[in-house]
């Protein structure tokens, strides 16, 4: 299958490259040497609002997201969050503030998907935009990962569509991508279908860099790649903000 997963992975690499704005995007896989799971995760923004973050890894393992400029922040509701937070050897990643929602239902005892059930789609009409989702849990025997969509129907506030997806085996080498938007647009078009393969590579570097790359140069402005080693649960981080391209 190496071959098909080679073709379906160039396919999600191409229509990345041409997509000025899929918004914000998460890849959760395995690196070619199955040695570790990796998380991607990206921002973009069109508002000057929106352009001004950056990505603030925490000494604690958490990422939140900051004011550039903070004289510049308007409305910090959808855009100040915390993308990383874990708890014991459950690793999650999200476009917004029900990362806390997951990370608080874990401590407690419960689910990724009993934490998703009390959300909802972003409250920013016309647009609506999808609350995207994904856990890395070591401690699950069944599922390598998991990846999560709420999203509105068709732009109608009326009716939440929840969609989550259970990957038994990560396939060495490959995630599975998703993002808020399937391009640019009034109202932005929704992410739709199943998460597309991706290609992730064993140096967290080359990862970060492959997808910044990627990115529309006007519209992007951060992303990061976490990996945690699948043997004893190590983690390392790479930060790339735009306006500090070396990263951290």
């Amino acid at each position: 299958m190496s071959a098909k997963w080679q073709e379906l992975a160039e396919r999600t690499v191409q229509q990345l490259k041409s997509n000025d704005y899929p918004g914000r995007g998460i890849v959760i896989g395995l690196t070619p040497d199955a040695s570790r799971y990796v998380q991607v995760y990206w921002i973009m923004g069109r508002s000057e609002n929106s352009r001004n973050r950056i990505f603030v890894p925490e000494d604690n393992g958490f990422l939140r997201t900051e004011a550039r400029d903070p004289a510049k922040l308007s409305d910090p509701s959808l855009i100040i969050y915390y993308p990383l937070r874990h708890e014991g050897g459950a690793h999650i990643v999200t476009n917004g503030d029900q990362t806390d929602t997951i990370w608080e239902a874990l401590r407690s005892g419960g689910t990724f998907e009993q934490a998703l059930a009390k959300r909802t789609y972003e409250p920013d009409p016309p647009n609506f935009t999808p609350r995207i989702s994904g856990i890395v849990d070591l401690n699950d025997k069944q599922n390598a990962y998991k990846l999560s969509i709420l999203k509105s129907n068709e732009n109608d506030e009326s009716q939440t569509k929840r969609q989550y997806f259970h990957y038994e085996k990560a396939i060495a080498g490959y995630g599975h991508f998703i993002s808020t938007y399937q391009g640019d647009g009034n109202p932005l078009p929704s992410f739709a279908g199943e998460p597309q393969l991706a290609p992730l590579f064993n140096d967290e570097q080359e990862t970060a860099r492959f997808y910044w790359n990627l990115l529309n140069e006007d519209n992007k402005i951060s992303l990061l790649v976490k990996t945690i080693r699948i043997s004893d649960g190590e983690v390392s981080l790479k930060v790339i903000n735009k306006d500090s391209e070396g990263g951290v």
